[in-house]
């Protein structure tokens, strides 16, 4: 104690800090002078419950009356573009806020006229799915997604955007692949738009393919991905998938780290930061992307760039590290690392993961 209060020895490594804390018997956020309480851990799960209480209500499937008029088709159409800017801004709890009567008012108009407003509806499940996703709510986001597929049954077109979210909502399933698969079959048009859903639905089953350890399949359709998206370019968001050169080398740097490669992560990784294509992504594409980032550094045993990275996500979108599970889950683990920084120290336990 006497060498830190005269700055000899520094509270750099979370096993000084606890050290000190247990023999001062305190907690350790009180040595850097924060009360820390778990972070929105109570008003997600409420949000989350009423997304779901949404879902699960079909007031007008059983011939129930309307108790009001249906939302106009422009307005919802309006609300749902917002949702999505909501959600591409990285702003999750108020995407949480947001969402439930939005999908009461989906319910509402497809049973009224499911073919006018068709595109709308499959648009605001396919962003609950997205967020659900993010909240790690493995089985709701699927019901989300599937809502989307049945929604566009007989359009390609948006059958294949549903597609998209239903491939992230089902990753951890190897029968996902064939499904993406056959989605990108359907899409041969040579717009750039359905050029970049055909690219989208090939970088699902690519990461699908990672996360079942098949890197031949892998290299594959990424390298297919890749032609694709060169003849899109950069700077694009058709159909919210943000889809061009610089996504799937993002995508490349998430499907090495999901096959354990780290040094040929971290090497893609560096090399797309340089890219004038990063800073046209979504801000929570790029936020996505850091904390796969992260966990390529954990693979190379550099926390330092781990913590660094992590960091950078929180300032450019503090909801991807606070609000999604997976993060947290990345910050803990650095942190815990003995030559992690105090920086990330000092963010792991103000979120209160330690």
């Amino acid at each position: 104690m006497d060498k830190v209060e005269r700055g000899v020895r520094s509270l750099e490594r979370v096993s000084t800090i606890r050290e000190i804390a247990a023999v001062l018997r305190v907690d350790a956020a009180a040595l850097l002078g924060r009360d820390v309480q778990p972070v929105g851990v109570a008003e997600r799960r409420e949000g989350v419950a009423r997304i779901r209480a949404a879902l699960s209500a079909y007031p007008m499937a059983f011939g129930r009356p309307a108790d009001r008029e249906v939302m106009s088709p422009d307005r919802l159409a309006r609300e749902v573009r917002h949702a999505w800017m909501t959600f591409q801004h990285a702003r999750y709890p108020r995407l949480v806020e947001l969402l439930p009567p939005v999908v009461t008012e989906v319910h509402r108009a497809h049973a009224q006229d499911p073919q006018t407003r068709r595109a709308t509806v499959v648009e605001a499940y396919r962003v609950t799915a997205a967020l659900l996703v993010k909240l790690d709510e493995g089985s709701l986001s699927w019901l989300a997604a599937d809502r989307a597929m049945s929604a566009a049954a007989g359009d390609r077109v948006l059958l294949a955007c549903a597609a998209v979210q239903l491939g992230q909502a089902l990753r951890a399933s190897a029968r996902a692949g064939p499904v993406m698969l056959a989605a990108a079959s359907q899409i041969a048009s040579g717009a750039p738009e359905e050029i970049s859903l055909r690219g989208s639905l090939l970088v699902q089953a690519g990461l699908i393919a990672a996360r079942a350890g098949d890197d031949r399949v892998v290299g594959e359709l990424l390298d297919e991905t890749a032609e694709l998206a060169d003849q899109v370019g950069d700077g694009h968001d058709h159909y919210r998938t943000a889809f061009g050169p610089t996504a799937v080398e993002l995508a490349r740097v998430a499907a090495a780290v999901e096959l354990g490669d780290g040094p040929q992560a971290v090497a893609r990784h560096e090399e797309a930061m340089g890219r004038d294509g990063w800073r046209w992504l979504p801000v929570e594409h790029r936020a996505a992307h850091l904390i796969d980032a992260a966990r390529a550094y954990l693979l190379t045993d550099d926390p330092a760039n781990a913590a660094r990275v992590l960091l950078r996500a929180d300032r450019i979108a503090p909801a991807e590290i606070r609000d999604r599970p997976a993060a947290r889950g990345v910050v803990a683990q650095v942190a815990c690392d003995p030559d992690a920084p105090s920086t990330i120290t000092q963010l792991a336990i103000g979120l209160g993961m330690l």
